[in-house]
């Protein structure tokens, strides 16, 4: 994928998204857990889409226009995120209140706030 054919702000717009969405229990439990809407949307669509983006946004960060202190923390959470998935295979359902999960929402929440994206609490 040639990264001169994005629409950088556009690109960047979506993963903001999906990156909001890993930081908001409230949308996964609706959305993931419970499947109401508006959304349609399941955890491993999330992951997938969170995953193909991030390693656009990692690769051409520069181009991005991504300061090198949001390139280490959204390179840090990303493997983070990859550690959580590798050792749980549960369901969101069995996951979403532990521990690990929540850490997991909280570096996705300063994730946003790096990247000035817009947070939960925001709502």
């Amino acid at each position: 994928m040639g990264i001169e054919k994005i629409d950088k702000k556009y690109f960047l717009n979506e993963f903001s998204k999906e990156v909001f969405n890993l930081s908001s229990k409230e949308y996964q439990k609706r959305v993931w857990i419970d499947g109401l809407g508006p959304e349609c949307d399941d955890f491993s669509e999330s992951i997938n889409r969170f995953f193909d983006s991030c390693e656009i946004v990692l690769n051409y960060f520069e181009e991005f226009g991504l300061k090198k202190e949001q390139y280490f923390l959204l390179s840090s959470f990303s493997k983070e995120f990859e550690r959580f998935i590798q050792t749980n295979k549960n369901p969101p359902q069995e996951f979403i209140d532990t521990p690990e999960w929540t850490k997991i929402t909280e570096r996705a929440k300063e994730v946003l706030k790096a990247f000035h994206w817009k947070t939960p609490d925001q709502d």
